[in-house]
């Protein structure tokens, strides 16, 4: 009787812990599907390696909404609060793949939303300097970041079109919401060989996903694909 208590007693104490290792195990195979079905299948082809490691990697269902936790690796973006989204998997890894991360970089990114892009960047950079300008959701994210114990990434709230001066110059700049026009600030901010990624367009028109390049302090640009971003505000 006494070895059966033991037992009983046993199972109640591991099973928290069975139930939470069964769950990661879910999340580390939707991970793998996501890579397989999103990213690398035909028509997608994302190749580098690097970016492939960070979105293998990094948990987006940390930087989702409890109740949206089960769709966090679907092909799609999804609600964060505050009329905010996080960004479908496909269009985080495109975007840092277009910039070329090296190990050594600074990187600028414009609406930390949720943290996630931040989280995929700091796994492939030095430092990530990101700027959300609706308070609670920076220091949502900041808390998230902290806890999954990404120290390279630096969060403050702001207005992001007037991006980060005093830790400028950049490497590379990341934008994930849409000004109707490339701010100027970021263009200063960016380092001579440097990239950004930016959506322009108003919410209510196709907006253009740019590639921009600073090259002899001027820039090349490119448009690369059709996107819908939430807008940019600040700017004032």
């Amino acid at each position: 009787m006494k070895s059966a208590f033991s037992l009983v007693l046993l199972f109640g104490i591991l099973s928290p812990w069975i139930a939470a290792s069964s769950e990661e195990n879910a999340y580390e195979s939707s991970r793998e599907a996501m890579i397989e079905e999103q990213l690398t299948r035909a028509g997608r082809d994302i190749r580098d390696e690097r970016v492939l490691k960070a979105m293998a990697k990094v948990p987006r269902h940390e930087f989702v909404p409890k109740w949206q936790q089960r769709f966090a690796y679907e092909d799609r973006p999804l609600a964060i609060g505050y009329d905010q989204t996080i960004s479908q998997p496909f269009i985080v890894a495109y975007m840092t793949e277009q910039l070329q991360p090296r190990p050594e970089d600074k990187v600028l990114e414009v609406g930390t939303g949720s943290g996630y892009q931040a989280a995929v960047l700091a796994e492939l950079v030095d430092e990530v300097y990101s700027i959300e300008i609706v308070e609670p959701l920076a220091e949502e994210a900041a808390r998230t970041l902290k806890r999954l114990g990404y120290e390279n990434v630096h969060t403050r709230a702001g207005d992001g079109y007037k991006g980060w001066p005093e830790k400028a110059p950049f490497d590379a700049i990341i934008v994930t919401c849409a000004p109707e026009e490339i701010p100027e600030a970021l263009v200063e901010q960016l380092k001579e060989g440097g990239r950004m990624m930016i959506p322009v367009g108003p919410v209510e028109a196709p907006q253009k996903l740019y590639l921009l390049e600073k090259r002899n302090d001027r820039i090349e640009k490119k448009a690369v694909m059709d996107v819908r971003f939430v807008p940019m505000t600040g700017g004032e």
